[in-house]
């Protein structure tokens, strides 16, 4: 059976138990992509956190449904393709396949359920019908809207009242309206929109009705978690509280609420003004993907995580020509060390069985820690620490292991290269081949440095022959040269390597 479970729900502002409707199953909703433009680092940090609570509880044990939802259906959508002069759903579309691959880049596994806005328009309005019926909403001129003076627990979930909201939000001025915080369920076709007909007349839905309804869907009228970026709660998230139980009954829907931190830089959040919208291809070119899933895995989901960077090159007007990512860089060195390490443990082991018997007690601590840590609000932080501990505990053994049985430091050391890599899984990181990981590290920074590849390849064979030639004084020497450009030596029993020294 999992572990307990405690998280922190949004809702009650606490860290409480979880216990899912079904023992051992998880039904989890998060908020998908609106496709109307390139994904840039601030969707790939929702998506990883997700993804890493995703497979946090598969690590656990449970069984997880997870849906992540295309909202294809939207404004924005409708604005960048008139600009496009495309298709609305066409240019949903090629975007959404952009954002899945890549989110792939930084270990983002797909969902189990994806839905599109456009394949639900008869449930979204089903739900839009049975709120009508209860009072809840009313259709005016071919639109429909939600009153939120008809739904008392409004605002909990953002924590203020519903007259404060009233007050702080920008809302549509529209005097069919009952109430200046009614929203929009169903909207009326407007020329070069797309339309689907509705017992209102030919229109579309809002934003907010359409996860309520492929919540119902996919996971029934109550399921378990919904996540979401902390940006979400409102109006979004609480606008589908108050849809969903507005049409199911007060206690349907989410049970629990998860909402990540926001990703800033140099102490901003995201935005164009600022200049720091960077794209998930610029990013994971600039430290390697898997570096960037680490970063974000070093911190707790709900934390705020700083980006930090550095300009090193503008152009004549003043624009950013060229950066430097030295929060990416610190975490791709922190990740080479951890594949290193496999590397190391796997050339050990190779065709070696040592059988089952005892470990060392360092072997036996990481999933017991790492089981701990997860259960406790999916603190990745404390993970992270414990996969460098296993890790120091390997290369000592593989360094030393003096005094203690053959057999027993074997499997010793077989036992905590398969945890990193268990571990790893749970994180999204550690599933490459440790060559292939090293290899493309190497030829990143190699070609990010302006190292002459060749030449280095060159002076490795000299030393090389010098080496067995007895000539250690040239073979130092090249060395020395090496070291110079920039390149460490590896003498390992399968031969001499190089890496590019940090």
């Amino acid at each position: 059976m999992p572990p307990e479970i405690r998280l922190y729900d949004s809702l009650r502002r606490d860290k409480v138990p979880f216990v899912p409707q079904q023992p051992g199953k998880v039904g989890m909703y998060v908020c998908g992509p609106t496709p109307y433009a390139p994904a840039h680092i601030g969707h790939a940090y929702s998506a990883a956190a997700f993804d890493t609570i995703r497979r946090s509880l598969k690590f656990l044990g449970f069984e997880v449904t997870y849906v992540r939802n295309i909202t294809d259906v939207e404004d924005k959508i409708f604005a960048a393709a008139a600009k496009a002069g495309e298709p609305p759903l066409e240019l949903a579309e090629r975007y959404a396949v952009e954002y899945r691959r890549e989110m792939s880049m930084f270990g983002v596994m797909l969902p189990d359920i994806e839905p599109y806005v456009s394949t639900h328009i008869d449930t979204i309005i089903e739900v839009t019908q049975k709120l009508i019926a209860n009072g809840k909403a009313y259709a005016v001129d071919g639109d429909v809207y939600y009153e939120v003076k008809t739904f008392p627990p409004y605002g909990r979930l953002s924590g203020q009242s519903p007259d404060e909201l009233r007050a702080g939000a920008r809302v549509e001025v529209d005097e069919r309206k009952r109430g200046a915080a009614d929203f929009a369920l169903w909207k009326s076709a407007k020329p070069g929109e797309p339309a689907w007909d509705s017992p209102w007349g030919k229109g579309r839905p809002g934003w907010h009705i359409e996860c309520s309804a492929m919540c119902v869907k996919h996971l029934g009228v109550t399921f378990d978690l919904h996540g979401g970026g902390r940006d979400l709660i409102f109006p979004h998230h609480e606008n589908e509280i108050a849809q969903s139980q507005g049409a199911y009954g007060e206690g349907t829907f989410a049970r629990y609420w998860l909402h990540n931190g926001f990703l800033t830089f140099e102490g901003e959040k995201m935005s164009r003004s600022e200049g720091n919208v960077f794209g998930c291809e610029a990013i994971a070119a600039a430290a390697g993907a898997e570096a960037v899933r680490y970063f974000f895995t070093s911190h707790h989901y709900r934390a705020p995580v700083e980006f930090e960077y550095e300009v090193t090159e503008r152009d004549a007007s003043g624009r950013v020509k060229q950066l430097r990512f030295t929060s990416l860089e610190g975490a791709d060195k922190r990740l080479s060390y951890f594949y290193e390490t496999l590397d190391r443990i796997d050339t050990f082991v190779a065709g070696n069985d040592a059988g089952a018997g005892a470990v060392t007690p360092d072997a036996e601590k990481l999933v017991a820690a790492v089981t701990e840590a997860l259960a406790d609000d999916f603190n990745t932080p404390v993970v992270v620490a414990s996969l460098y501990d296993a890790a120091k505990a390997a290369n000592k053994l593989l360094d030393e292991g003096k005094g203690l049985d053959k057999q027993v430091r074997r499997r010793s050391i077989a036992a905590l290269g398969r945890d990193l890599r268990r571990v790893g899984t749970a994180l999204g990181i550690l599933e490459q081949p440790p060559k292939a990981y090293l290899s493309a590290r190497r030829d990143r920074l190699v070609a990010k440095r302006g190292i002459d590849a060749s030449r280095v390849q060159a002076l490795i064979d000299e030393r090389t022959n010098a080496r067995k030639a007895k000539d250690f004084a040239r073979a130092d020497a090249i060395r020395g040269e090496l070291t110079g450009l920039g390149v460490e030596v590896l003498d390992t029993p399968a031969g001499t390597d190089w890496r590019v020294s940090d």
